[in-house]
């Protein structure tokens, strides 16, 4: 069995409203100094072994992200 994590965030210049809810909520609360936040998904994705890295680079590009609005970065979990 082969593990992977796939972390998938919005393209650079994206809006991310979720984002930006988050740093004035924070900003609300008190906590000064933040002047960035962006929020993602985290997909854990367990396999065969006969599944590679290539094959999951497809299913994120098929499926599991939006190509268009969105970047992801694939990591094998030993």
């Amino acid at each position: 069995m082969r593990k992977y994590n796939l972390y998938i965030t919005a393209k650079k210049g994206i809006f991310d409203p979720a984002g930006a809810t988050a740093q004035s909520a924070l900003d609300n609360l008190g906590f000064a100094g933040v002047n960035s936040v962006k929020i993602g998904k985290l997909i854990e994705l367990e396999t065969a072994d006969e599944v590679n890295t290539d094959m999951v680079e497809t299913m994120c590009k098929k499926l599991l992200a939006n190509p268009i609005i969105e970047d992801f970065r694939i990591e094998e979990v030993q």
